[in-house]
């Protein structure tokens, strides 16, 4: 975790959605806030205008800077003088409305930190990828999973080749709670990520397929080449799908696989990697992430811990660590280390340095296109009976 940065104050945070109700804008507000390198100051935090008021306290926003919609709060910051306006837009509204926040904060000159998916569909995203490189702005998005110590340890130790050449990477995401239909029932995470006006193309494989797929990209730097997918609603009457698995072929040879589901009994966010390489093999769990298998024929099974201080640890690993070894760090930090790394880099423009676009420890617009197209690859051969598709898209960035 990097505390080396040029400005000598906190970052001015502007929060989009995250009003009542809301489980990933508190979780944006929190990781922000967690090195006390920002605070949130200004907000737009529900689609109703009343609504966005009166969940300001709750951030402790002013009255004065509780904005009735994301442009009233771009319009009015921007007039505040550059010591007083906010440095960054944190976007964790549902999928449809990501494209013309994004849009409207990069044209104003905001730093953004946008919710995955991207956007709602690649168009959108290719068209956000082509702002962000007209502009000067950090743009991150928050695929907070690579921010684990193991993760980053682990992706370390493969891009150094201690694991030889990766041939396989298996990555799974498994939860079970839309087993029933609860968006019938007005459950609100439910019903706009069941609502293809909304959520996009894809369900579970939007949501979180998405996720397990950038951790492989993250962890080992392949890069795919072609991909197979099928994707099926099992909850009759569900417009998108609940349970998919692809197979992703890499340019090097090498095989993937990808299996989300939301409709497994007695599983919570089961978010599982395996990579293989020719010298060794990695497993990690998100339920479990301060350990990490690694194993080698004819050795004993390697069990390494979160320890900053341990020197197995290298420096990827141990610069995203917080606490000592035995004390648990989880989803909090590791959201929070993306939070950091990105604040480095808005640190670096905020004084007048040149910031790295594509090669950075966040994920970032290249990544964010890259998942949209990994979606609409999906969604398309699926549709074609898993007909092998096309998935090395011009963004790929490593």
């Amino acid at each position: 975790m990097s505390i080396n940065a040029p400005l000598n104050r906190k970052l001015r945070m502007g929060l989009v959605g995250g009003g009542q109700g809301s489980f990933i804008g508190r979780v944006h507000s929190i990781a922000a806030c967690l090195d006390n390198r920002a605070t949130v100051v200004a907000g737009a935090l529900s689609s109703n205008a009343e609504r966005s008021k009166a969940s300001a306290p709750s951030y402790d926003i002013d009255p004065s800077r509780a904005y009735g919609s994301y442009e009233a709060m771009f319009d009015a910051e921007s007039k505040l003088p550059t010591g007083e306006r906010i440095d960054f837009v944190s976007i964790t509204t549902p999928n449809h409305t990501h494209f013309e926040i994004a849009r409207e904060a990069v044209s104003a000159g905001f730093n953004v930190i946008c919710d995955k998916p991207m956007t709602f569909d690649l168009a959108q995203a290719e068209e956000l990828l082509k702002l962000v490189e007209e502009s000067d702005v950090v743009f991150a998005v928050s695929h907070n999973y690579t921010g684990y110590p193991l993760v980053r340890m682990a992706r370390e130790m493969i891009l150094s080749g201690e694991l030889g050449e990766i041939q396989a990477v298996r990555a799974q995401y498994i939860q079970g709670w839309l087993r029933t239909k609860l968006e019938s029932e007005d459950q609100k995470q439910a019903a706009w990520r069941t609502d293809p006006t909304k959520s996009g193309a894809a369900g579970a494989f939007g949501d979180i397929a998405t996720h397990a797929y950038n951790l492989g990209r993250y962890m080992t730097g392949l890069k795919p080449d072609s991909v197979s997918c099928h994707l099926k609603s099992f909850v009759e009457g569900r417009q998108l799908d609940d349970y998919g698995t692809a197979i992703i072929r890499y340019e090097n040879g090498g095989l993937g696989t990808v299996t989300a589901s939301q409709i497994s009994h007695g599983r919570e966010n089961d978010l599982s990697i395996e990579i293989d390489g020719t010298k060794g093999a990695i497993q990690w769990r998100q339920e479990n992430p301060n350990e990490m298998i690694v194993r080698q024929n004819g050795k004993p099974h390697q069990i390494y811990t979160r320890d900053p201080n341990a020197p197995y640890m290298n420096a990827s690993g141990a610069a995203a660590c917080r606490l000592p070894s035995g004390h648990p760090e989880a989803f909090f930090e590791a959201f929070a280390n993306i939070y950091a790394s990105a604040f480095d880099a808005m640190a670096t423009r905020g004084g007048g340095g040149n910031i790295e676009r594509r090669d950075t420890i966040y994920p970032n617009v290249y990544d964010g296109v890259e998942g949209m197209f990994f979606i609409q690859q999906c969604v398309n051969s699926s549709k074609q009976d898993s007909a092998w598709l096309p998935l090395a898209h011009s963004a790929a960035r490593r």
